[in-house]
């Protein structure tokens, strides 16, 4: 599924660079990830790299957009045109 970031949000600027599909930019107040873009990091790394580095662990799994490995694959190679 692709991924959200809460209000728990810092603004700390340590997600946004990690993203290599470039789905995360700077919201109104947070952050905000794209969920047309978001991977999980699936096609580029083991885990989602915005997780990783956040300081606050405000990055949950987005219910309103729920997909397997296999859609996030697909959705992976659409946006990089493997």
């Amino acid at each position: 599924m692709a991924l959200i970031i809460t209000d728990e949000c810092i603004n700390c600027d340590v997600c946004e660079p990690e993203c290599p599909n470039d789905a995360i930019s700077q919201g109104e107040e947070i952050y905000y990830i794209d969920p047309g873009k978001c991977t999980e990091c699936v096609g580029h790394f083991d885990a989602p790299q915005c997780r990783e580095v956040c300081p606050v662990d405000c990055i949950p799994g987005d219910p309103n957009h729920v997909e397997d490995k296999d859609q996030l694959m697909a959705k992976y190679l659409k946006l990089t045109g493997k």
